[in-house]
Formats: C-alpha cells, structure tokens, sequence
C-alpha cells in the first residue's frame, strides 16, 4: 500500500453530480481519511462515477480497492465485486439509515397482486434485488412488474398521480418533500421498507490487507473529529461514519 497509489471509487447511480465537479472534494476526502487512518501520505487516490456500468468498470480495475456506494448498489453488486463493508455512512440531514417508500395513485392499488403489470419507478431502478427484496419486504411484487431506474423523481410522481401503471420508491428526502407537491393528495403510500443503510464504504475483494483495513476503519470512524476531517465529509454531505449495521439478509455479503 506504501509503494502502490490505491484507488477509492465513488459511485452513486440515479443521483446528479459530474465527476469534474466532485474531484477536488474526493481529493480532500481522501486526504483526510489517509491522515486519519496513518496510512502514507498520498496512499490513496478518489474517483467518481455518477452511472452504475461506468462504476462497475472503474471498480473492477486493480487499482480499485475500496468502493463508496450507496446501499442499492451494494445490494446488487456485493457478491460479484466480493464486497466487505468496512464503514457506514452517516448523512447530513438524514443519518445512517434511511426508510424506502412506495407510493401509487390514490385508490388504485389495494394490494401487492393489484400491482400486476406495473412498473416501478425509482433512482435505485437499477438495483432491483435491492427493491424487491430490500426494499419492499413485505409487499411480494408479481413478477411481471417492471422495475426501472429513473433520474427525474417528479416527473415519475407526476406519471403516477393521473393514474399511468406506475408506482415510484422514493428514497427518505424525496418521501419527506412529498407533501409539498400540489398533487401529493392523489398519491397514497402503499408500502415502506425497514431501516436500510444508506450509503457503505466497503473493501474490494480483499484488496486491502486486513491490518490497513483496520485502520481505515478507525480513521474513518473518528473522521468528524480529526483535523480537517468535518471539512472534508461537509462537502459530500457526509456528518461522519458509524459501523456498518446491515440487515441479515446482506450482513453476510
């Protein structure tokens, strides 16, 4: 790890942001959590993709050692990317775990088999494993429903309240800005997922050894109280890191 510049791959699907744009922050990011962690300094370099293929492709490079995702594309993508959490994210304004909600015009789905034929419509489309299963536990979908990843979350609202078949997951902000909107009274909520994590910085395919793992651990853990560490996670939204509590259906990936 001294001799060779790592990589950490940011990659977070569905929502906006333009790796030009992110760059300087992940190079601060990355600054502060190798100070943290007594790693060497320059150690560790910080990438972004906004798509899930153009992640997978970075993140499947040698030189990719961690990955920084949120938790729909953990889901999908832990067991071929053989990812081992290392850290969990805590987010400005929302913490470390977060709710899924789905919702659908008012009166129009009663239950999951009244959904047949629907589509889904949500920025984690892409992970749908993570929705069936993650997601919408209790709400066994049929399996001719549709699942499709989608940036633009109002227009899909809008879909959904003059009674297309569609049904949108919204993640915990757009739930909360759901009653703003003026036809959040022909919307009805229909099912909402566990506590989830929401975002995981996780080791690819053992590529950290285990004593480094160890310290980028505790790095990261502490990194709202070491130097420069809150100006660098302020940026990315990011209040800090607790340990990785995941449910037990991924908690072994």
């Amino acid at each position: 790890m001294a001799a060779a510049l790592a990589t950490l791959v940011f990659c977070a699907p569905g929502y906006p942001g333009g790796s030009g744009d992110a760059q300087p922050l992940l190079d601060q990011f990355a600054a502060a959590a190798v100070t943290a962690s007594g790693w060497p300094a320059g150690s560790l370099a910080a990438v972004y993709d906004p798509s899930e293929q153009g992640g997978l492709a970075k993140l499947k490079q040698t030189d990719a050692v961690l990955a920084f995702v949120p938790y729909p594309f953990f889901v999908e993508h832990a067991a071929e990317l053989r990812l081992t959490p290392l850290a969990q994210a805590d987010v400005t304004d929302i913490g470390p775990q977060q709710r899924w909600t789905l919702v659908a015009k008012s009166g129009r789905v009663t239950d999951p088999k009244s959904m047949a034929g629907y589509t889904i419509l949500s920025v984690a489309g892409y992970a749908p494993d993570f929705v069936r299963h993650s997601a919408l536990p209790d709400w066994p979908l049929p399996p001719d429903v549709k699942i499709e990843a989608v940036g633009q979350i109002l227009s899909a609202l809008r879909r959904a309240a003059v009674g297309e078949p569609v049904a949108v997951l919204l993640d915990q902000t757009q739930a909360a800005a759901l009653p703003s909107l003026p036809f959040a009274g022909e919307l009805k909520t229909l099912a909402q997922s566990p506590d989830l994590p929401v975002a995981l910085i996780a080791v690819i395919d053992g590529r950290v050894p285990a004593d480094r793992a160890k310290l980028l651990q505790a790095g990261l853990l502490k990194l709202s109280h070491a130097s420069g560490g809150a100006d660098s996670l302020a940026p990315l939204r990011l209040r800090g890191f607790v340990p990785p509590k995941l449910p037990s259906s991924t908690a072994g990936q």
